[in-house]
This record gives C-alpha cells, sequence and structure tokens, in this order.
C-alpha cells in the first residue's frame, strides 16, 4: 500500500505542487476566496461509486461507476450490468465468461461490496457531498468554474463525470487542495438529527480511515420555498449541466406537475415556451412566469431565479473520500439500501447465448 508515505500517526503525507499555468492560478485564487467566505460546511450525506484496482497498481484505483448513485446497492447494480455486458461481448473464452458470470451471480444474490474478477479487483467505494456556505447561502458556481463557449441547450444532450477517474491519494495537489483535505480529515456526523449508529460508524471511519481525497466539483439544483433548502434532480458536471436540466424542469416538467399542460400533450416541443407563446391558454400567465425564469438562464447564465414563489439554485457540490490502508471506503453498517440484489439481466451460458427464460 506505499507504507512508506504514511505517517507515524497513520495518516498520508499531503504533497503540495505549485499551480501548473496561470489558469490553475487564477483557480487558485478563486478557491482561497470562496474558503474565506465559507461559514460552515453542509453535508447533506453520503454517495457510492465503483472503484477497479489492477494488481501492481496500489495504492492508486480507478472510478469504473460514478459516485453518484443514492445507496450501495445502486452501485452494486452498477458493477452487475459493468459485468453482465463483459461476459456478452467481451469474453475471449468460456473461462473469461465463466469467472465473469460467477460474479454477477453472487451480485445478483449478496451484498458484495469488494471481489475480485479476472485479477481485477472490485470496489464499492462510498463518498460525502457537501457544500459550503456563506453570507449568501449554499455556494453557488464560482467565475473559474469551466463554461461552454457556446452553450448547448439540446434536451437530449449528455454529461458524463467520473470516467476514468485516477483516485491516487499520494497525488501532489494545489494549497487550496491540500488546505482542504487536511480542514475536512476530521469530518464527522454529529447532531441530533442522525441516529446513533450513523454518527457511531462516522467516528469509528475517523480510525480506520483517516486521510481524504477530494472528487471533481460536480453541480446541483437546489429549492427554496418553505421553509427552506432541498435538493431537486440529480448531479451534473457542469453548471451549465444543471442550468440546462433546470430550463427543462421549468419549461416541460413542472407546468404538468402543477397542471398547466397536460400530461398526454404533443410531444416534448409542447413546454411552457410554446404554449405562453400562443396566448390562448388560461394559463398563459402562469406559463409566462416559468419562460421568464428559464430565459435568464439563457440569455444571462444565470445560477439562481425564482418562479412560482419557489427560489431554485445551482449549487457547487464537493464530494470526499476517506481513505485508508487498504484504499477508499467502502459502504458502512449504517447505509441503508433502497432494495435487495436482484437479477437484472437474462441469463448467460458459457458460451454466450443468452436466454430469455
Amino acid at each position: 500500500m506505499g507504507h512508506e508515505n504514511v505517517s507515524q500517526g497513520g495518516m498520508r503525507r499531503i504533497v503540495v505542487r505549485h499551480p501548473k499555468d496561470p489558469v490553475e492560478a487564477v483557480m487558485e485564487a478563486d478557491a482561497l476566496d470562496a474558503a474565506l467566505g465559507t461559514a460552515t460546511i453542509l453535508v447533506r450525506g453520503p454517495l457510492f461509486g465503483v472503484a477497479a484496482q489492477d494488481a501492481g497498481q496500489a495504492p492508486r484505483w480507478q472510478v469504473v461507476s460514478a459516485v453518484e448513485a443514492g445507496c450501495p446497492q445502486q452501485a452494486r447494480d452498477c458493477l452487475n450490468s459493468s459485468l453482465w455486458y463483459r461476459a456478452k461481448d467481451e469474453a475471449r473464452n468460456r473461462e473469461e465468461r465463466c469467472a465473469l458470470l460467477a460474479a454477477v451471480a453472487r451480485l445478483e444474490s449478496e451484498c458484495v461490496d469488494d471481489l475480485t474478477v479476472l485479477g481485477t479487483r472490485y470496489r464499492i467505494v462510498r463518498a460525502e457531498e457537501y457544500a459550503g456556505t456563506g453570507p449568501d447561502g449554499i455556494e453557488q458556481p464560482r467565475p473559474t468554474d469551466p463554461e461552454p463557449t457556446v452553450p448547448d441547450w439540446d434536451r437530449s444532450a449528455k454529461e458524463t463525470f467520473d470516467d476514468g477517474l485516477v483516485l491516487d491519494p499520494d497525488a501532489p495537489v494545489t494549497p487550496s487542495q491540500a488546505a482542504e483535505r487536511l480542514a475536512l480529515r476530521s469530518l464527522a456526523y454529529t447532531g441530533s438529527r442522525f441516529p446513533e449508529n450513523v454518527c457511531g460508524d462516522s467516528r469509528q471511519a475517523l480510525q480506520t480511515h483517516p486521510d481524504v481525497v477530494l472528487l471533481p466539483t460536480v453541480f446541483r439544483i437546489v429549492e427554496k420555498s418553505d421553509p427552506g433548502w432541498q435538493t431537486g434532480g440529480g448531479l451534473h458536471a457542469s453548471a451549465h449541466g444543471a442550468r440546462r436540466s433546470l430550463d427543462f424542469a421549468l419549461t416541460w416538467l413542472q407546468p404538468r406537475l402543477q397542471g398547466f399542460i397536460a400530461w398526454n400533450a404533443d410531444d416534448r416541443e409542447t413546454d411552457a415556451r410554446t404554449v405562453a407563446a400562443e396566448g390562448t391558454d388560461p394559463a398563459a400567465g402562469e406559463l409566462a412566469e416559468y419562460v421568464r425564469a428559464a430565459d435568464r438562464l439563457r440569455s444571462e447564465r444565470a445560477n439562481q431565479v425564482e418562479a412560482r414563489g419557489t427560489v431554485h439554485r445551482i449549487c457547487r457540490v464537493r464530494r470526499l473520500l476517506r481513505w485508508g490502508p487498504d484504499g477508499p471506503e467502502g459502504p458502512r453498517p449504517s447505509d441503508t439500501n433502497s432494495h435487495t440484489p436482484e437479477r437484472m439481466h437474462p441469463r448467460i451460458d458459457e458460451d454466450g447465448n443468452i436466454h430469455h427464460d
């Protein structure tokens, strides 16, 4: 595991490097300004994904399924599907296919968090999602967060994150990243809203996984009406991806949820913009309010808009993995699952034939 890079206190050394170029130097200055303006950290809860490690690659792991799942079983399901498709499409012979299918069979019936298949070790990994807050509330995107030169508002556009991400606890980091890692080493659940078993597991993790590795920043939509902020939707790779999702929610989804547009209305092109432009619908006035908010997202690259009493904000989400002698932390005993393991795909025999029985 590279014990030579672990201090006597059980924590790894953090190697700090200078910013690589002027762009990164500006991002560092932006990060410092954000840190000085942060009053507290809000922890939303855990996220889960899948990481893999090939022989001889320790201490590095590579993300093979984005760290975005809401519970461990969802991440196990992603691994199940990945191995099933490898058995279907990539296995070079019966031996490889049987090894992959044996792993799939375990994942269909057991809560497996660590297994080795064909020399590669797979692990369900656990991250904490958190965000900084300051005088203006939950942190919004920073000026130096990447933005597309020409925004793409196509509703079918897709974004991914964590693809091929290498997790290396010994990789040199910038001063702001080092400071954040040091500050968050002691992060643990406290307060009456957390059950004691959750707090106990959190305290235990400080001992078993004393180090912290930061994952790339992602973005989330949060909403506030009364009494406070709530999350809306999933994670996005960029602030623009979150705006595009919010544009869809304001112009297509919310009008249907509120009964202003019928669910059986014509295709995806029928939305608040098209109906409000016609001006004949009784709900045209309410729909126009959604359109004004959505248009601000497009014309101003706004990170906060309000429509019909609800404030929608794009917030900057951070994620951290706790790290121990054997690598990234896996699920804790107190983490809950939305469902149990189950069969997800048709049976494949050792010759690669699919059976729909």
